[in-house]
């Protein structure tokens, strides 16, 4: 039997969302330690209709398949509709280190689009509030990349980073350009090193500093999902109302459809009814205590 497509339809009409297509990967980045950003492009020719590569939507994932070790969910963090896709990705393992491990030439397979996305259209008029532990930031990247593309359309932007350590900080390069074009741009980390002028602490504390109208702001939150826990309940705290705050869940998806149960949440599946999903409905579902 055929797998169902999603429900937001982001893969091509038709088309088996478990059969991967062949993309190539055109470069390799290193990031931080461990954590290698690759850019694919499908092999596909893109004037052919039938096997057209999918756009996406910010917050959404893609299936990579490592070719003899494994597939794995990696949120996409960059590209362009129907052609260059990047993924960061950190290696923990066996897939992810042999997709880390790839350099420019071999082909990889990829699934996908699935999962909702960010929604971010509809903060449009208010402040936004990006909040990112550690590779947390890959999947909102698209987030601020968006706005900057639509810079009239959002109020303020208040962008916070958590990280374990300084040379754990993502895009620091990107963030930096991100400051220069008007974003306020704020990080801190768990420990310093020689060097680091900025705060050590939590990234909590940043909500607390950070200015926005909460009365009509957004927030963005990807990260630990302790760290999403009490960031959500900083923002909360803040004025900001749970249906305006989006959290992207990490769970361990296999089939991406719904269909095998592995990232079952509560009455929820993260890969067909996220990952992003709202405070208002993710808070109670967080509070179930797993067997």
């Amino acid at each position: 039997m055929e797998a169902p497509a999603p429900a937001d339809g982001s893969l091509r009409a038709g088309a088996d969302p478990m059969r991967p297509r062949p993309y190539r990967v055109v470069r390799n980045r290193r990031e931080t330690r461990g954590v290698m950003t690759l850019t694919l492009e499908p092999l596909e020719a893109p004037e052919s209709r039938e096997r057209q590569p999918a756009s996406y939507e910010p917050g959404q994932f893609n299936m990579l398949w490592a070719f003899g070790v494994g597939e794995a969910a990696i949120s996409i963090s960059g590209g362009r509709p129907g052609g260059a896709v990047l993924h960061t990705i950190r290696d923990v393992g066996a897939i992810s280190g042999a997709l880390c491990r790839a350099r420019r030439g071999p082909v990889i397979g990829l699934r996908g689009p699935f999962g909702t996305g960010w929604e971010v259209d509809q903060a449009e008029g208010a402040d936004v509030v990006v909040v990112a532990g550690g590779l947390g930031l890959a999947p909102l990247r698209p987030v601020v990349r968006h706005i900057l593309a639509a810079r009239r359309r959002f109020g303020r932007v208040a962008i916070l980073l958590g990280a374990r350590s300084p040379d754990q900080l993502l895009y620091r390069r990107e963030a930096a350009r991100w400051e220069r074009a008007g974003l306020a741009v704020a990080a801190t980390v768990d420990h310093a090193f020689p060097g680091w002028t900025g705060p050590v602490g939590l990234v909590t504390d940043l909500i607390d500093r950070a200015a926005f109208d909460p009365t009509q702001a957004f927030g963005f939150v990807c990260g630990p999902e302790v760290m999403m826990r009490f960031s959500a309940r900083a923002l909360t705290e803040r004025g900001v109302a749970p249906e305006r705050i989006r959290l992207s869940m990490e769970r361990n998806m296999k089939c991406a459809v719904g269909l095998c149960g592995h990232c079952q949440l509560g009455p929820a599946f993260v890969c067909r009814d996220g990952p992003v999903f709202t405070w208002e409905r993710l808070g109670p579902l967080m509070a179930i205590r797993e067997l």
